[in-house]
């Protein structure tokens, strides 16, 4: 590390390997680590210009740290969430505690503060939001830092009995073979089934036909969210050694939880910087399957900076199912009318199927340039 550059520093393992290769924490940033263990420590080293974010110490250490000039961020009290925390959710962390029902996991209890403290307009509150949802933003783009990332949108009410269900895991499946990171919303529907098909994506074909059948027996997260998400935990916890993919859902949609099928949530207090991150984040582009509403807007949201060019290169579009983006939801001829003229139109594609989307991103990626 150059002279005067900083660290973050998110675990105690990194938090001694600073410590033991330069015997110094100057200027460094220390994340949600606990550090009560390391009082000796703390008194030893300089800590000027360090910046302690939610990490317990000692009464000593910190009147200590910050004699030294330091600035410390003390962790907050009676929180279901850490505002200050430096990696992405688990599943198993956003849902421990499930056996005793779903209000009692982290996942329901940061939605009912969040619903809470929202109504009564805290300014307390607010500020912490926007702190959690910065530490969520960069812990994304730690994890993102080499991959390709595709972003597959789609309906929250698709049921797992459903066909379109089976065939949205496939496509995820596909797009994890292929070396991509996909990224979804985070939520049920479409968005779990992606993720479900890139975490069977490392395993034996009939692996992702096996979780479809255990998946069948619980097909909605209603009426019951606990026993929606314990039939996945279950297949994770059959199949543990999983693929990655990522999810990005929002407690501003708490009543749609998230899905147990990413390994890496990225979950947001705001959906706004939400929708933006998922969306300027999909470098490889986009696959559109038939949603509604939340669909429409996220056609929308990445056409306008393909539109003005505002990421440079058009990213790919792709939107599946040619009667529903041109019937039933007739997003598809309002984004062709966008795009005429523009070099957006060569990056732009409506399948009909799921087959057809790894053929198309590869055929719209080839225009870049041209």
């Amino acid at each position: 590390m150059p002279p005067g550059a900083t660290e973050e520093i998110e675990s105690l393992e990194e938090f001694d390997r600073v410590v033991s290769a330069t015997g110094s924490l100057a200027g460094h940033r220390v994340q949600s680590v606990d550090l009560t263990a390391r009082t000796a420590v703390l008194l030893a080293v300089d800590t000027s210009g360090t910046v302690f974010l939610g990490c317990p110490m000692e009464r000593e250490a910190a009147a200590k740290v910050r004699a030294d000039g330091a600035l410390v961020f003390p962790p907050v009290p009676h929180l279901p969430f850490d505002p200050y925390r430096g990696t992405l959710y688990r599943p198993e962390e956003l849902y421990e505690g499930l056996e005793k029902g779903y209000g009692n996991t982290p996942d329901a209890l940061a939605y009912a503060w969040f619903e809470r403290t929202r109504a009564d307009g805290d300014v307390v509150a607010s500020m912490l939001r926007g702190i959690h949802d910065d530490a969520v933003s960069d812990a994304l783009d730690e994890l993102l830092v080499g991959e390709r990332v595709v972003g597959v949108m789609g309906g929250h009410g698709l049921r797992r009995d459903a066909p379109e269900y089976a065939g949205a895991a496939r496509l995820g499946r596909a797009l994890a073979r292929s070396g991509l990171m996909v990224a979804t919303g985070g939520g049920p529907g479409a968005m779990e089934a992606a993720n479900l098909g890139a975490y069977a994506a490392p395993f034996e074909d009939g692996m992702l036909d096996r979780a479809l059948a255990d998946l069948r027996g619980v097909p909605g997260f209603t009426p019951s969210v606990g026993a929606w998400a314990a039939t996945a935990l279950a297949v994770r916890a059959a199949r543990p050694d999983g693929g990655p993919s990522l999810s990005v859902p929002t407690w501003f949609y708490g009543h749609e939880p998230s899905n147990a099928f990413a390994g890496h949530i990225a979950k947001y207090f705001a959906n706004a910087i939400r929708e933006d991150g998922l969306l300027s984040r999909a470098d490889a582009g986009v696959v559109f399957l038939p949603g509604a509403a939340g669909t429409v807007q996220e056609i929308f949201g990445d056409a306008t900076p393909n539109f003005y060019g505002s990421r440079g290169e058009p990213r790919p579009m792709v939107l599946v199912g040619r009667a529903h983006w041109t019937s039933a939801l007739p997003a598809w001829p309002l984004l062709e009318a966008l795009a005429e003229g523009r070099p957006m139109a060569r990056r732009i594609a409506l399948v009909d199927t799921v087959e057809e989307v790894p053929a198309a991103l590869t055929r719209l990626a080839g225009h870049a340039g041209h």
